[in-house]
C-alpha cells in the first residue's frame, strides 16, 4: 500500500470535514501524533483503524486505500461536464431567441492554445454585439494534488499590448481545494459584450490562473485562447 497516498487521502478527508488532527485522533481513539504520522506518510493505520475512518466519513474502505478514488472522481466529472454542456446549450438557444429575433447569430469556437489545459468555449455574435461562453476548463498537465486556499481565474483581452479584464472567478474560502476541484465549477458567461466578432483575432483572449497554497506559495498559469477561423477574415 502507498503510505503517502493513504496519508494524503486521510488529510483531505479531515480538512473537508473541518477537523483538527487532535479532533480526528480523539474520535478514532489514537494520539494526534499518530494522525500526523499517517498524513506525512511515515506510517499507516492498521485495518481496524482504517475501518473506523471509513465509517466516520461514510466511505467505502477502498476509498481510504485509494483504489477507487480516481474512478469516482472521473465519474463525477463526467456528469458535471455533461450537465454544464447542456446548460450552456440552453443558454445559447435562449440567447438566440430573446436577444435579437430578427438577426441571426453565428458562432466561433474557442479552445485552449496551451498544452496543459483543455477548454470548451464559443463566441456568439452578430453585426452589433458578441457574447462569450467558456466552460469545462480542465488541467491536463502533471498531476497537481496541492491544496490551495486562494485561486483566481481571470479572463483578459489583449489589444495593442494593453490588457483588459473582462471577468473573473475566485475562490477564497475554507477548506482549501485542489486546482481540479476549482476548475470543475469555473465558467464564464459574458452577455452583450460590446465588441463584434470582426474585431477579434486569434489569441487576443486569454485566461490567467493565480493559485496560492497553504504556505503562501503562488503558482501562475496563462492560457491563450485560440479562435476557430478568425473573425476578421470574413
Amino acid at each position: 500500500m502507498d503510505q503517502e497516498k493513504i496519508g494524503q487521502i486521510i488529510r483531505e478527508l479531515r480538512k473537508k470535514n473541518h477537523l483538527t488532527q487532535a479532533e480526528l485522533a480523539s474520535q478514532l481513539g489514537v494520539t494526534y501524533q499518530a494522525v500526523s504520522k499517517w498524513e506525512n506518510g511515515k506510517n499507516i493505520p492498521d485495518i481496524a483503524i482504517m475501518k473506523r475512518i471509513a465509517d466516520l466519513f461514510d466511505l467505502d474502505m477502498n476509498t481510504i486505500l485509494g483504489d477507487q478514488k480516481k474512478k469516482k472522481e472521473n465519474h463525477k466529472k463526467y456528469w458535471i461536464v455533461l450537465i454544464s454542456s447542456i446548460i450552456i446549450l440552453l443558454i445559447i438557444i435562449l440567447l438566440l431567441f430573446f436577444l435579437n429575433k430578427k438577426e441571426t447569430f453565428e458562432f466561433k469556437t474557442l479552445s485552449s492554445a496551451c498544452n496543459n489545459f483543455t477548454i470548451s468555449g464559443s463566441i456568439a455574435y452578430n453585426s452589433q454585439r458578441s457574447s462569450i461562453y467558456i466552460s469545462d476548463i480542465n488541467y491536463c498537465g502533471e498531476k497537481d494534488n496541492t491544496l490551495y486556499k486562494n485561486i483566481e481565474c481571470t479572463l483578459y483581452e489583449k489589444t495593442n499590448n494593453n490588457e483588459r479584464l473582462i471577468d473573473e472567478v475566485t475562490y477564497r474560502d475554507t477548506p482549501s481545494i485542489t486546482l481540479d476541484e476549482f476548475l470543475t465549477t469555473t465558467q464564464f458567461h459574458i452577455d452583450d459584450y460590446e465588441k463584434t466578432c470582426q474585431n477579434y483575432e486569434d489569441n487576443t483572449l486569454f485566461l490567467e490562473i493565480k493559485a496560492t497554497d497553504e504556505n503562501d506559495k503562488v503558482t501562475y498559469y496563462q492560457i491563450p485562447l485560440s479562435l476557430q477561423d478568425n473573425c476578421h477574415n470574413e
